[in-house]
């Protein structure tokens, strides 16, 4: 990393989440352990605008830390899987049987790649490093705002 730009170095440091990308095993788990305590802290209206900062960032940021880093979706870059699951948690209340299940929901819909992720994933750049972690987010948010439905009207 010594010889990079600091302009590439920056981007490796918010791409990577200050680091966490260069933990070797489930980077990008611990990259949403992140965002949960992060949505678990941050008022409502800041985590709102957090989000839509983070995704803003996921998107300047990651195409171009592939290209420094030169693989494909580099497990490097964390900020798709920090953001996506960070829109997995919008609008939902902060209850551990949200917290819980939106971790492992979001999870387990980013590794299966449901469509259409799966398609993005294969674009180089921003949209193939976080376009598929998007689509999980939001698919992620829809189950637990269905989640929350039938939890209110079951209590």
């Amino acid at each position: 990393m010594s010889k990079l730009s600091f302009k590439e170095k920056f981007i490796v440091i918010v791409s990577s989440i200050f680091g966490i990308g260069y933990i070797k095993l489930f980077s990008g788990s611990w990259a949403c352990i992140l965002a949960v305590l992060f949505f678990i802290f941050l008022k409502k209206e800041v985590f709102f605008i957090f989000t839509l900062i983070s995704l803003i960032l996921a998107f300047l940021f990651s195409g171009k830390a592939e290209r420094i880093f030169g693989q494909k979706d580099c497990k490097k870059i964390v900020i798709d899987d920090f953001s996506g699951m960070l829109i997995s948690f919008l609008f939902i209340q902060k209850d551990i049987r949200f917290i819980i299940s939106g971790f492992f929901i979001f999870r387990a819909i980013d590794f299966l790649k449901v469509p259409p992720a799966d398609r993005l994933e294969r674009y180089a750049g921003s949209i193939g490093v976080t376009g598929d972690d998007l689509v999980a987010g939001i698919y992620s948010n829809i189950i637990l705002q269905f989640l929350k439905v039938a939890i209110n009207i079951v209590s």
